[in-house]
């Protein structure tokens, strides 16, 4: 067995991928690439057994923003207590709503190719693909960057990296920090 690494030196390697991957990040975004932060809403933490509630989208380029999307979305099931009080989304403001079967491929033509944007992304795009997986949808093949990840990385001293935190220590109305445009 090749002996591992000390600490320091793979921290270290982490920092410098880190780095180099936000330096990617600026040249895409310079050279004019098109972003889509995105954001969900949900009646639970697990993808296969909870639902969407809610798709909030932002594409935007170094022009500034192109487009939104804001879209609730009938669960066709109760929403947890829990869920409700941490979003504010309420049976009666979805009962009206189209279901993910509808919104889905509206929100795949959306984003387009452009490159996905999301805090803790993985959690985001794991309900998205497990839901247009359960439609019979492709799922999501643009390139995704997590937020949190890049945070970390350019703001290592920062003793939390959640939405809330940067908004405040960047001066940023974070607006509703649970639903998804905000």
């Amino acid at each position: 067995a090749m002996p591992s690494k000390p600490k320091s030196t793979e921290s270290s390697m982490q920092h410098n991928k880190n780095h180099k991957k936000v330096r990617e990040l600026l040249r895409l975004y310079e050279g004019g690439a098109v972003f889509t932060a995105f954001d969900t809403e949900t009646t639970g933490l697990s993808a296969h057994n909870d639902r969407l509630l809610e798709i909030g989208a932002v594409q935007f380029s170094k022009d500034g923003i192109l487009a939104t999307y804001s879209q609730l979305i009938n669960p066709c099931r109760t929403i947890p207590y829990e869920a409700t009080r941490i979003n504010n989304i309420t049976h009666d403001m979805v009962q009206d709503c189209p279901t993910e079967q509808v919104i889905l491929p509206d929100f795949y033509t959306f984003i387009g190719k452009s490159i996905l944007v999301a805090h803790n992304a993985n959690f985001d795009l794991k309900f998205i693909n497990t839901a247009l997986s359960r439609d019979g949808h492709r799922i999501l093949e643009n390139q995704v960057e997590d937020t949190v990840k890049i945070s970390r990385a350019i703001f290592p001293e920062l003793e939390k990296h959640n939405l809330q935190f940067l908004a405040q220590h960047f001066s940023i109305n974070p607006g509703n920090a649970h639903r998804a445009t905000d």
